[in-house]
């Protein structure tokens, strides 16, 4: 079995606060994978500390068989991420931000210029890429976030809620771009708190919950007599019915 992303004991502390405990992930390579969890249970902090972003207190990871702490600047050129704070730059256009990811990751000018254009076009942002990204909304800066991330064809793409503010239509065409990287062999990881995004487009899960992994496999086990949202909720040990709601809205 080949991995993408392999982690022993990965633990992050900020004070007292675990945030992420000795997480052990095993995610195969070709996969797609849906890491789900509350509010707060490590999802964001797991990502950052796998594309380098934040040192993990403890434990180790692999991606793509390399040591992230030894080779995190080789991991890094083969990797595409949308973090959760985008880390756009805010006083760039869209073409010049792309242009600048793109001398980044050593691409000739001619491949930066005709991947922008198509990017651009397709995610639906050609009429404002001359607009500084500080005037764009939420939902056109994760756009070019995501057009960021995969401009250099990654072997691996870390996604931190990707459709968070995007359209329906935009929603679409991103499914169907991320169909389009997983049939050409690269791995995903995505983050998502729309169980139905995850059940139309995840082929394996895993499940954290208080910086914890309680449960991880293929979608078609977790789901095999049941719903995702029910194996979500049995694995973060909370009531398929809910709370009891509020006293003064009544019955």
């Amino acid at each position: 079995m080949e991995y993408c992303i392999e982690t022993e004991a990965l633990t992050k502390l900020y004070g007292e606060f675990r945030a992420v405990d000795g997480l052990c992930l095993r995610v195969e390579k070709g996969c797609f994978y849906g890491f789900l969890g509350p509010n707060g249970a490590g999802k964001s902090t797991t990502i950052k500390m796998l594309t380098g972003i934040t040192l993990p207190s403890s434990g180790s990871a692999r991606l793509l068989g390399l040591d992230l702490a030894r080779r995190g600047l080789e991991i890094k050129r083969r990797i595409g991420v949308v973090p959760e704070d985008l880390g756009l730059f805010d006083h760039l256009t869209a073409r010049e931000y792309l242009g600048f990811i793109g001398r980044m990751h050593g691409l000739p000018k001619e491949v930066v210029l005709r991947r922008s254009g198509e990017l651009l076009e397709l995610l639906g942002l050609a009429e404002a890429e001359t607009t500084l990204t500080l005037e764009y909304s939420h939902g056109m800066r994760k756009k070019l976030a995501f057009a960021a991330a995969i401009l250099h064809d990654p072997e691996l793409l870390f996604l931190d809620e990707p459709f968070e503010g995007i359209d329906a239509i935009s929603s679409r065409t991103i499914r169907q771009v991320l169909d389009q990287i997983r049939r050409r062999g690269a791995s995903i990881f995505l983050t998502s708190h729309i169980l139905e995004i995850v059940e139309r487009l995840c082929t394996h899960v895993g499940i954290i919950q208080s910086g914890r992994l309680v449960s991880q496999g293929t979608l078609e086990a977790l789901t095999r007599d049941r719903s995702l949202e029910e194996a979500f909720l049995a694995a973060a040990n909370t009531s398929p019915d809910g709370p009891a709601g509020l006293s003064w809205l009544g019955a």
